[in-house]
């Protein structure tokens, strides 16, 4: 080898790569304890969601409902030994089909489904001679967190002829609670949060929880408190505002509405979307069609993938579960008679 070669060839830093590949790789017992301590948090948090969203806690039993909590009202429920006669909806409306009616001897239900804003709405009539025929029932008859039915199922378990979904109370950990005038949970949405009150009576209020307690409402006589909302229609006149309630009022999507006409006189209102036959509706569009219907009353429950109205044995409306398949999603509470 020539000196010029030599000159030139690359010199050998023995050792030097290795050292230095040495200081920047961690030790083994440090990747094995980083390793275990990803497994760990990534277990405590899918054992959290688990928790939170799937796995039912149970913590009571619901109280049995008992024609004796209305009775002990006003007279103006005092159950009537007549049978109801049906109502008829307002000439100024057209259903799309002839309306279905039923008949007991404590309730009359007239049916029709309308189209309102490109949107079907199945409308019940409701006509009662004993206010404790309006009821409310949880899911496998308990009240819990995850605790969660379809609404047909728990219409079913409980002999109901109409139903709806309720406030799907389990999927918050706040706003009042109130079934068969006992109170399953007090602590307060908000101060502004909206509840449909129903009392002994039959007859509806709209209260806010920031000013009454739930169980100062149970002493005043509520029978059922209702935490959704917002409440939509008071004194026969639409109470959403163009700026109320921005998320919810002025998106178009499936919804469930209750509310009162008259003394023991009633509507279960559900209107489909989010399907090509039925865009949905808005709350301003809801509390309108609800006041033609008339209303002086009216109570937004849970919407979207939850609405669903029960009748004689059959589902009514077009379910839809995250606006992608046509069926029921499951819930934690109805209203049904």
């Amino acid at each position: 080898m020539s000196s010029h070669e030599s000159s030139h060839r690359p010199s050998r830093q023995s050792g030097t790569a290795g050292s230095s590949d040495t200081a920047g790789r961690r030790p083994r017992s440090s990747r094995i304890v980083g390793g275990l301590f990803s497994l760990v948090l990534t277990l405590f948090t899918a054992f959290v969601l688990l928790d939170t969203f799937v796995i039912p806690h149970r913590y009571a039993t619901a109280a049995a409902a008992t024609p004796t909590v209305a009775a002990s009202s006003a007279s103006s429920s005092t159950p009537s030994t007549a049978s109801p006669t049906a109502a008829s909806f307002p000439s100024t409306l057209t259903p799309e089909s002839e309306p279905v009616s039923y008949t007991d001897a404590t309730k009359a239900i007239t049916m029709a489904t309308f189209r309102v804003d490109d949107t079907d709405v199945h409308v019940a009539d409701v006509v009662l001679t004993d206010a404790s025929a309006l009821r409310t029932a949880f899911a496998e008859n308990t009240y819990g967190r995850n605790v969660t039915a379809t609404t047909s199922d728990i219409a079913t378990a409980n002999g109901a002829v109409l139903a709806i979904n309720g406030a799907f109370y389990g999927a918050r950990t706040t706003g009042y609670v109130v079934a068969n005038g006992q109170v399953y949970r007090d602590q307060a949405s908000s101060a502004d949060q909206e509840d449909l009150v129903i009392s002994a009576d039959g007859s509806f209020s709209i209260i806010r929880e920031g000013y009454v307690t739930a169980a100062d409402l149970v002493s005043q006589g509520a029978v059922t408190v209702l935490s959704f909302g917002p409440g939509l229609v008071e004194n026969g006149q639409s109470i959403v505002e163009a700026g109320d309630e921005v998320d919810k009022a002025m998106a178009s999507n499936p919804r469930t509405a209750i509310a009162q006409i008259d003394t023991l006189h009633y509507l279960f209102v559900v209107a489909d979307g989010r399907t090509d036959q039925s865009a949905g509706l808005n709350l301003d569009q809801l509390a309108d069609f609800l006041v033609s219907l008339g209303a002086t009353t009216a109570y937004n429950l849970d919407g979207g993938g939850s609405s669903t109205m029960w009748f004689s044995g059959d589902i009514v409306n077009v379910p839809t579960t995250n606006g992608n398949r046509e069926s029921e999603r499951k819930v934690s509470d109805i209203v049904y008679l």
